[in-house]
């Protein structure tokens, strides 16, 4: 439901085509995802379907061999994987005033990594108001999160005025020259110990419901082939005797 609205709350000002920067359509898609996959799980669990629970259990190994894979791939093919976030981030800057969840991601993340723009600074040329060719003040310049700290409580909001072509050695000490794409990866690797409970915190749950799933399916396989062995077995003793009374008839005892 958060997604939902965010979504709907976002449609009316959308200008910005990629689905990868929007987090309310990313909220939607887990969330139906999740929803399908545990109600598959709970129908499969109080009916004690055999095809559910195999569903259920390869549902969650195929999601799982996807994030496995997904991960491996990002990491083999990292320059890629750099270009297409730095691409992205690029067609956000575009639309940096009209889409307000990509701005205040962007301004989130350039505050708390101390970065500016995807690759470096001088994608903010991307943006139609923050290009060196255009007439408005803040032409040539960058936006103030990208502002090396000011000392004193009034924020300058056109701190970086005219910042964009020029040199990063004259500029270092007014805004910050690092992408955020490699500031945020440099973070990673710098807590490592964090992200690597992150995912075991996230990957961890879905293998114990593929172990768990396949325990259940054991144990319900167990006791269907002991209910049908069991019926056989009745039914074996039940033919067995019936031979003894077939030629049985009735007769009556009288005393003395």
């Amino acid at each position: 439901m958060v997604g939902v609205y965010a979504e709907i709350e976002r449609q009316k000002y959308k200008t910005l085509e990629s689905a990868f920067l929007a987090p309310a359509i990313i909220l939607i898609l887990l969330g139906v995802v999740m929803f399908l996959v545990s109600l598959v799980g709970v129908l499969a669990s109080l009916r004690d379907n055999l095809r559910c629970l195999q569903t259920f259990m390869y549902i969650l190994g195929i999601c799982l061999l996807i994030e496995l894979t997904g991960g491996v791939v990002a990491l083999i093919f990292r320059n890629q994987t750099i270009n297409f976030l730095n691409n992205n981030i690029r067609r956000g800057i575009e639309n940096y005033y009209d889409d307000l969840d990509f701005k205040n991601i962007m301004d989130s993340v350039q505050k708390r990594f101390k970065c500016c723009g995807g690759e470096d600074y001088k994608d903010w040329s991307q943006n139609v108001y923050h290009n060196c060719a255009a007439p408005g003040p803040l032409a040539c310049g960058v936006p103030y999160t990208c502002c090396v700290t000011n000392k004193t409580d009034i924020i300058n909001t056109m701190c970086g005025y005219k910042t964009i072509d020029k040199e990063r050695l004259s500029v270092q000490h007014v805004i910050y020259v690092r992408g955020c794409t490699n500031a945020v990866l440099i973070w990673f690797l710098d807590n490592y110990s964090i992200m690597a409970g992150v995912l075991l915190g996230i990957l961890l749950p879905q293998f114990l419901g593929v172990l768990l799933s396949l325990l259940y399916i054991t144990r319900v396989e167990d006791i269907i082939a002991e209910h049908k062995l069991s019926a056989r077995l009745f039914e074996e003793a039940r033919q067995g005797s019936a031979p003894e009374f077939a030629g049985a008839g009735c007769c009556l005892c009288y005393p003395g």
